[in-house]
């Protein structure tokens, strides 16, 4: 991981602003959604790209019950 030179301060609220630079690089714009994590000891944020729950694709999806399927999921269940 590439150490930016970056630190921010965690506000009253728990927010921190992320710097344009970094928003630039990693094509975040205003109201993107972005997933949070833990991976060993490190937060991790990462932009959120939604995906079918079964085999991961992001391409041709539905979204069922709050559930993204992809086009191709829904196909081989209605095989069933």
């Amino acid at each position: 991981m590439k150490s930016t030179g970056i630190i921010r301060k965690v506000d009253e609220l728990g927010r921190i602003v992320l710097p344009i630079e970094l928003r630039r690089t990693m094509d975040i714009a205003e109201r993107d959604e972005l997933e949070i994590f833990i991976e060993n000891d490190r937060v991790v944020l990462q932009k959120y790209e939604p995906s079918c729950i079964f085999c991961g694709s992001s391409q041709s999806l539905r979204n069922y019950r709050g559930k993204n399927v992809c086009q191709e999921c829904v196909e081989k269940m209605t095989e069933l």
